[in-house]
């Protein structure tokens, strides 16, 4: 597996979650707050969530379907785009795992 398609996978998770967590911040705004500009900024910020969860989504199956995870491992992945700060968590314990991964994977050096 490339580098990149997990350097990908990592923009497009915390891009997703900042979204996300500003989108929550908008509709608090909208709805118990009442505060007129958070209507536009929620209109936006949703629809830029929508479109890039979707690149979100074909990344993580990228990456997933390289490491062969179970479908399980991979529906959790494909999900944390969905939950307030669950992307932050997630691509914390993927970078985690492929990190060691790949650090046993490395030629030792002499």
């Amino acid at each position: 597996m490339k580098k990149s398609v997990f350097t990908r996978y990592r923009i497009m998770a915390y891009v997703t979650g900042v979204l996300l967590v500003a989108l929550t911040f908008g509709m608090i705004g909208k709805y118990a707050l009442k505060l007129d500009a958070a209507e536009d900024f929620t209109q936006v910020v949703s629809i830029a969530h929508g479109w890039l969860y979707v690149v979100y989504l074909i990344f993580a199956f990228d990456l997933g379907s390289k490491l062969k995870w179970p479908v399980k491992k991979q529906l959790w992945v494909l999900l944390a785009g969905t939950v307030p700060t669950a992307a932050f968590f997630v691509e914390r314990k993927v970078s985690r795992e492929l990190e060691t991964k790949l650090a046993d994977k490395a030629p030792a050096v002499a």
